[in-house]
């Protein structure tokens, strides 16, 4: 591995906790959180420059409370953030908010264009090596993933009997879980990532590891040690199981073009999957996967725990978001990660079929009071919309949860640079504000929420199944999946609806649905005379399913990802190019839409190199050149 940029040694410490006090952290929280001690120190620990583990490597466990701790300190940084991590948490979050979706074209940057620079270059593919978004990204994962090695090295020289070989081979299996994940988050991002393992770390730091092509087999190798080994439930429910780790597994053979092999894990998860406590995998009402008293349900497989007013200053809290809410409405800050005018014409649908408009979705903006002040009159827009759009972007007129009816450009001051809407998905519930537990830290706590992250859902698995059986040519076995998940979408009982009384949104709603919703399935299922997929062939059937993963997943940290394994440079089958163009057509709209600003008129994607992040600099110098820079940067 490298000799990467780290806290002082001094200033690194593992805190030991004992048995009760693990109980007391996880057991009685339900939810895994950082058990470090740096929420005690007066100011985050200083990043001295380029060093080895050495000082921690020397440590030989004394019993397993060490290794308990370690694996805790692994799984604290899963969101992305430690406040051992000077970086800023935003930058380094699992959401992946900015690096797939902002760069995937599902949302603007937001702001104005001098707030946050660095951002703006990996929206308009003009980043360079010393932005320090990928440093931060890096360093988080590095750190998670070398406790996770840690862990298993202490594991081996642990010889006080204090750990049982069934104990050994569940934290074992836990640690590998969490090496793949990060890893895996690395791989998205560069692709030719180093793969460190626990030899490479203890015996010679991170010095030596070279970067010499994609790790989707070590990564596999991983999560199927975790798939075989982790038990099908877990007494905390942020602890992976072993169809989490299934999961993962199916996900990297995804990337790893490996489809066939994907296919059986797939049809086993839908079939026989659980999530941590033992409930059978299924679809829950859509808004219950983004609000917090309702998460970890059935559609989570794996959710990354968040919450606040726990002692941790917000720090355990959705690190990752603390400036995506809008900027007049809930929180108050900052006006990030707001959703692009493409992403929101994706949710038109055909007023006939209630099918997506998939080759001509972008032909005409849905209706939306960009530049139009909050005093002056405005209806939305009254053509057919997927009914998932309301749940996923705030728009004007519109009951935004149980705010009231979004009012326009006292939410969004930046128009003119970040566009009229706003992101749903990770806004908590006035309601919620409104009690004790309080699902916002605010101002000063570093402005978290206990909104979880979905790093997988059950849709998600659905999408991959439908994915994986276009490739095999099974293409009515596609659209059952696919249509699996848009009769969700189709289900007017979970659609968002008018409130009762708008002055008194916390009062409840009426019946009737907010907007013109209607979402139809695609073949017979849609009262067609035959299968639309079958009927259309492949090349129909993959745009759909590759279409379906943005109305479900959208503003989810998907979409570049997606992109990217799709793409044909990578040995996707979506042909070469296909990212570049799907992107710059993106880029085009955008610059196309009136009273809209200047950040996206000089930006480019460039094939055979955006569709890549670059490595930072800094770490390539750490490793005495052993690093090999990306193409084109």
């Amino acid at each position: 591995m490298i000799n990467r940029p780290l806290q002082a040694l001094n200033e690194i410490k593992i805190t030991i906790l004992n048995p009760l006090q693990l109980k007391n952290r996880l057991f009685i929280t339900g939810i895994v959180v950082v058990s470090m001690c740096f929420f005690a120190c007066n100011k985050p620990a200083e990043r001295m420059g380029p060093h080895s583990f050495g000082g921690i490597n020397a440590l030989n466990a004394t019993d397993k409370s060490v290794v308990d701790s370690l694996i805790i300190n692994s799984y604290a940084l899963l969101d992305g953030f430690s406040p051992a991590l000077t970086t800023a948490p935003w930058a380094s979050g699992s959401d992946n908010w900015i690096f797939g979706s902002v760069a995937g074209g599902e949302a603007h940057k937001g702001s104005n264009p001098n707030d946050q620079l660095e951002a703006g270059e990996i929206a308009t593919f003009t980043t360079t090596t010393a932005n320090s978004y990928f440093d931060a990204k890096w360093s988080a994962n590095m750190d998670g993933l070398h406790y996770a090695n840690q862990a298993i090295h202490q594991l081996s020289v642990l010889k006080d009997g204090t750990v049982s070989a069934a104990y050994a081979a569940e934290l074992t299996s836990e640690a590998r879980f969490l090496r793949g994940f990060f890893e895996f988050e690395m791989a998205k991002l560069w692709r030719n990532a180093p793969y460190v393992t626990s030899g490479a770390v203890y015996n010679n730091g991170y010095n030596g590891v070279p970067n010499n092509g994609p790790i989707w087999t070590q990564i596999e190798a991983d999560f199927d040690y975790a798939r075989t080994h982790l038990p099908s439930t877990q007494a905390l429910v942020g602890r992976p199981n072993k169809f989490a780790a299934e999961a993962f597994l199916a996900k990297t053979l995804l990337f790893d073009h490996q489809y066939l092999l994907a296919k059986p894990l797939l049809a086993d998860l839908i079939a026989h999957g659980e999530t941590s406590k033992g409930v059978k995998y299924a679809l829950v009402p859509y808004a219950d996967n983004f609000n917090p008293s309702k998460q970890n349900g059935p559609e989570g497989v794996f959710v990354i725990q968040a919450v606040v007013h726990d002692g941790s200053g917000g720090y355990d809290g959705n690190a990752g978001d603390v400036l995506n809410f809008p900027t007049g409405g809930p929180a108050q800050c900052c006006g990030f990660f707001s959703p692009s005018f493409s992403f929101v014409n994706a949710f038109k649908t055909d007023p006939t079929t209630g099918l997506p408009l998939l080759d001509n979705y972008n032909k005409g903006d849905v209706k939306n009071d960009q530049g139009i002040t909050a005093s002056a009159p405005f209806t939305p827009t009254t053509g057919t919309l997927d009914a998932r759009l309301d749940w996923t972007v705030g728009r004007r007129g519109i009951p935004c949860l149980d705010w009231g009816n979004a009012p326009g450009d006292t939410w969004a001051h930046d128009q003119i640079d970040a566009g009229p809407y706003f992101n749903l998905k990770t806004l908590y519930y006035q309601a919620a504000k409104a009690t004790t537990s309080e699902d916002y830290a605010g101002w000063g706590a570093n402005m978290s929420t206990s909104n979880c992250y979905n790093a997988i859902r059950y849709a998600d698995v659905l999408l991959w199944a439908a994915e994986v059986e276009v490739e095999a040519g099974s293409l009515q076995k596609a659209e059952d999946y696919v249509n699996m998940v848009r009769s969700r979408a189709a289900n007017h009982t979970g659609w968002v609806h008018k409130y009762i009384d708008p002055a008194n949104p916390m009062g409840g709603f009426t019946n009737t649905p907010a907007a013109n919703y209607k979402v139809g399935l695609y073949g017979a299922a849609g009262n067609n005379a035959a299968s639309s997929f079958v009927a259309n062939g492949q090349s129909y059937a993959r745009k759909a399913v590759y279409f379906e993963r943005t109305l479900e997943l959208g503003l989810e940290g998907h979409r570049f990802f997606d992109l990217q394994r799709w793409d044909g440079i990578y040995g996707g089958p979506a042909g070469s190019g296909y990212m570049a163009s799907i992107l710059n057509a993106y880029i085009a709209h955008e610059n196309g839409v009136k009273n809209f600003g200047p950040i996206y008129f000089s930006a480019h994607f460039t094939a055979n190199r955006n569709e890549l992040f670059p490595i930072p600099q800094n770490e390539i110098t750490a490793s005495a050149g052993k690093l090999k820079q990306n193409p084109g940067y």
